[in-house]
């Protein structure tokens, strides 16, 4: 049979039956079954594309193997600790918002999106045809894929800025009332701190909701016709204009919202000179502004929305108009006319019970609303001979600087050179054996281990070797060796030293430090498993198994398997080192413990280490804060706690209320975090209480061999200070004028020309008020624009005493000058004495360095102390600084200056020049003995560097030694009395 494709030209359209035979009408051509296709088949799919579902399909179960890996072992790290309420609930609260903040706002503007399809023209343009070429007819192909590729990221990104701001929701739904009321609106400072940030985040969660919906909705209305231009000018239709005005006319409605919420907002104005908080300016034109604003917001937005419905653009112009216009005259220029013809002329007078309102109100929000400022007329003459018993009944006076004297701990503690030391150590006090029973200030630090030596960095030896460091080291902080090195008062490994005798034995090993950033794997010690590194012995090692209980167990080799996952690592779920004993330990850090347990808390970063229990234990004190106090003026943290030690700051962010509300405890062996609330009930921390039931445990349950340590913070202290420099000033005439404003004194042992401030010190002294010396923390200020010293400020730190956080301030009268710490500094390194024995210090490479300048209130007036420090080169004297001189000045005295090897003796040279002049000298007086002291010393330090091969230092302190005798010999009326060489 002949075919029909024979002699015929072959047509593929005709043979799938799409057109009809030659001489058949398209209407003509009966229905049927679609005809097979003959002739060659298409290109072949390639190999490629068959491969991409497997691989989008391999990619997405990768994700949720390691999402559900990382949720698994954050889960169990939670349980470990006692905390995973903690945990579900923050996680819950996250992804709560995550999940609804997401699909609230994709839904809407696929909504939207959806309408604006539906309001499509029927006669709309052809999309090829059309202008832009053919990219409309491109989207309109694939215009579900694209639109939900865009609600996706849109949900996504929107979801995830809801996530972060999960704890505001959790303050606001668990708010409690603070108890005291606004002065403007008269309601409970909790509206401003929980619901007033709040409701600024759903507002602003409204508005991108809106303007997401109206570009979307635009954009639908332009590709399918319903906004196009006609030559210049813009056309739409009727549905698509109804449609852009309804959502304008929310949008509307929502500014009128927000202007009704930002009335609130003038509690934390900055206008003119009255500080923070609303000014006349504020109350008599901002606010009423802010009011008609609202109101006429909701009247241009009933003028869209009736545009909306009449389909008129007219009304909804005159909307915009009005609201614009109105933005400008009632909200911008109106209160700038108030401010500068009304108040500027009289601001004073206008401002004055505005700027009594904001400085209660800060001194309030940083707990410095009861400091007791004290007239301290520092100038006067002292008595004869009274010098010399003030002196004696002095406590301590702080040479060892624990800022400086890290390296003498590594060089002289180290023991092995894979242990480390801070590099700057903390200061804490304790009874030694012998001293009586007030406790002694002591310099302390612990032994950490951040890993195995260079070159062993292997696996097993990172992760299961070397897992913990070892031993408490102290010394005494006020003294030191007559070698110069820290009087140590406990160290060495095993532990030794009259103050572990003093607190007897306890758990030395360091399993969670600051030092300590690597996870490790113990407790699994059976068969060929590496032991754990406990500590050198002789020439080889005691071994040890961890029996702390903390971490996580690896019993199940599901959990071996999440970890290795979430950890990145597989040797966790291959290695035969990991048994079913094993536990992991990881978050090791201390801050970083307690600031996953609490994430409410600021910690801060000043921890230290106590002995409590038999427990080495880490103390870190945790702040709540917010800036939403009302009339509060704001303090930049970083710029707040800045110093010479840490010029970047501690912290972070801004904040206008300050609490120290808990004090977090980390069992250094255990791994254990225990949290205490602090102080008087703190509204904040209440409301977190409530999210967070049990977490916090009442201040009652603090032991009493650990509150005996507690201490007051060092950076709330540096941000009160900062306060109290301008704050300390109740007057609003005085405040306004600022006549008698305090900086905080620059540090003299910062860098040459720095205005760095000088960290605040702790140290136990007796300040007018105290009943007996006292733990404190303390600083000095200086009037502003000038180095004299202004102020001295002290707060009681130690909390087993009723005075525990009172602050005082000893206040030079004004007219009285008081040299400044620069000031002190300066005449230090210009006495003669001194500038022979530096230049002595400083041949062969040495460096000096003059450690933290204290300043002590004695006597009515104020005493001085800096010690030297000498480093010795590299190589000499094991590279660590040593005490060589202490100066001292007291400005009371007509030559103020002391000057020796030893406080003694620099405070001898000050007594001495008290007593009454006798004409002639009978005897070996104050000034014989200090200058034979400071010779005998010498003569030690001589030998000592005899003995190290250092021997450029033997012939320096030979020379000071012969310095010293020539001195006595003088002192002692031999007239041209000198040594032969």
């Amino acid at each position: 049979m002949r075919s029909r494709y024979i002699g015929a030209r072959y047509d593929p359209l005709r043979a799938r039956g799409a057109l009809p035979a030659k001489g058949q009408s398209l209407s003509s051509r009966a229905p049927g079954p679609a005809r097979p296709h003959v002739g060659r088949p298409g290109p072949a799919r390639p190999r490629w594309r068959r491969l991409v579902p497997i691989v989008v399909w391999l990619a997405a179960a990768v994700v949720v193997i390691v999402v559900a890996a990382s949720l698994a072992t954050d889960y169990l790290w939670f349980g470990s600790l006692g905390y995973a309420r903690v945990f579900l609930v923050s996680y819950c609260a996250r992804w709560a918002l995550l999940l609804g903040g997401g699909a609230v706002l994709a839904g809407l503007t696929g909504l939207n999106a959806v309408i604006a399809f539906r309001l499509r023209p029927a006669d709309r343009p052809d999309p090829r045809r059309a202008g832009g070429g053919g990219y409309r007819a491109a989207l309109e192909a694939h215009r579900k894929l694209l639109l939900w590729l865009a609600l996706l990221t849109i949900g996504g990104v929107s979801g995830v800025a809801m996530a972060s701001q999960w704890q505001t929701w959790l303050l606001f739904w668990d708010r409690v009332p603070f108890g005291r009321t606004d002065p403007v609106f008269g309601v409970d400072i909790s509206f401003f701190v929980f619901d007033y940030p709040f409701i600024r985040l759903l507002i602003g969660y409204l508005f991108a909701v809106v303007v997401v919906s109206l570009v979307v909705a635009a954009g639908v209305h332009a590709l399918c016709g319903g906004l196009r231009w006609q030559g210049r000018r813009p056309a739409a239709t009727t549905a698509a204009q109804s449609h852009v005005f309804l959502l304008l006319g929310m949008f509307v409605l929502l500014k009128g919202v927000a202007y009704w919420f930002d009335r609130y907002g003038i509690d934390f104005s900055q206008r003119g000179n009255a500080g923070t908080g609303a000014s006349y300016t504020d109350l008599t034109a901002v606010l009423p502004a802010k009011t008609a604003l609202a109101v006429i917001a909701l009247l241009c937005a009933l003028l869209f929305f009736a545009g909306a419905v009449r389909k008129r653009a007219m009304l909804p112009a005159v909307g915009f108009c009005l609201l614009v216009l109105s933005a400008i005259l009632v909200g911008g220029l109106y209160p700038v006319i108030i401010q500068q013809f009304v108040v500027k002329p009289n601001e004073l007078a206008k401002e004055s019970s505005y700027i009594t309102r904001e400085i209660s109100a800060t001194r309030r929000a940083y707990g410095v609303s009861r400091v007791r400022v004290i007239a301290y007329p520092a100038t006067r003459p002292r008595p004869p001979g009274a010098l010399a018993s003030q002196l004696a009944a002095l406590h301590g006076v702080p040479l060892v600087d624990p800022a400086l004297i890290a390296p003498a701990f590594q060089q002289l503690q180290q023991v092995k050179g894979y242990y480390k030391f801070p590099g700057a150590l903390a200061v804490d006090r304790y009874l030694l054996p012998g001293d009586g029973p007030v406790p002694q200030d002591v310099v302390v630090g612990v032994r950490g281990l951040p890993g195995p030596p260079p070159g062993q960095q292997t696996w097993v030896n990172t992760h299961l070797v070397y897992t913990h460091g070892f031993g408490f080291v102290a010394a005494r902080a006020d003294s030191a060796q007559s070698s110069g090195a820290p009087a140590f008062v406990a160290g060495g490994i095993p532990p030794g030293g009259p103050l572990n005798r003093a607190v007897g034995r306890y758990q030395p090993r360091i399993y969670f430090g600051p030092q300590q950033d690597s996870y490790v794997i113990v407790g699994g010690r059976a068969g060929r498993n590496p032991a754990e590194l406990d500590y050198p012995a002789g020439n080889g090692q005691r071994n040890n198994t961890y029996t702390g209980g903390g971490g996580v167990s690896l019993a199940s080799p599901l959990t071996r398997l999440a970890y290795a996952v979430a950890f990145r690592q597989p040797d966790i779920a291959l290695s035969g080192a990991v048994n079913a004993r094993s536990r992991i330990l990881y978050n090791r850090q201390p801050l970083q413990r307690v600031a996953a347990v609490a994430p409410f808390l600021t910690p801060d970063p000043g921890l230290y280490p106590v002995i409590s229990g038999h427990q080495i234990l880490w103390v870190v004190d945790c702040y709540t804060t917010t800036d939403f106090y009302p009339y509060s003026e704001r303090v930049d943290l970083a710029q707040a706690t800045a110093t010479s030690q840490d010029p970047a700051g501690t912290a972070a962010g801004q904040v206008n209320y300050l609490r120290d509300s808990v004090k977090a405890v980390v069992n250094a062996y255990t791994g254990a975090v225990t949290l205490y609330q602090w102080g008087a009930a703190d509204p904040i921390l209440r409301a977190w209480e409530k999210a967070f039931p049990g977490l916090i445990k009442p201040a009652r349950d603090i032991p009493r061999s650990l509150l005996a340590h507690l201490r007051y913070p060092q950076e709330l202290f540096e941000v009160q200070r900062q306060i109290l420099a301008t704050y300390h000033v109740v007057g609003a005439q005085s405040f306004y004028t600022g006549q008698d404003f305090w900086s905080v004194a620059a540090d003299p042992a910062g860098p040459a020309g720095s205005t760095l401030r000088q960290p605040p010190s702790y140290l136990t002294l007796s300040v007018p008020g105290y009943r007996h010396p006292e733990f404190s923390l303390v600083t000095a200020f200086v009037s502003r624009g000038q180095a004299s010293l202004a102020a001295f400020m002290a707060v009681d730190s130690n909390p087993t005493q009723p005075g525990y956080g009172t602050i005082r301030i000893l206040a030079v009268p004004q007219g009285d000058v008081l040299p400044g710490p620069a000031q002190v500094r300066g005449a230090f390194e210009a006495f003669p004495q001194a500038v022979s024995d530096f230049a002595a210090f400083r041949r062969g490479g040495s460096a000096l360095t003059l450690g933290s300048l204290a300043i002590l209130p004695v006597g009515g007036s104020f005493l001085y102390a800096e010690p030297v420090y000498v480093r010795p080169p590299a190589g000499q004297g094991g590279g660590y600084p040593v005490l060589r001189r202490v100066f001292v000045y007291d400005p009371s005295l007509a030559q103020p200056v002391g000057y020796g090897p030893s406080l003694a003796a620099a405070l001898a040279q000050l007594v001495s020049r008290t007593a009454p002049a006798t004409g002639t000298a009978a005897g070996p007086g104050s000034a014989v003995r200090a200058d034979l002291q400071a010779a005998e010393s010498d003569y030690a330090r001589a030998l000592a560097d005899f003995g190290a091969g250092d021997f450029a230092g033997f012939g320096q302190y030979l020379a000071l030694m012969k310095q010293e005798l020539d001195d006595a010999l003088r002192a002692a009326g031999v007239v041209g009395g000198r040594l032969s060489p």
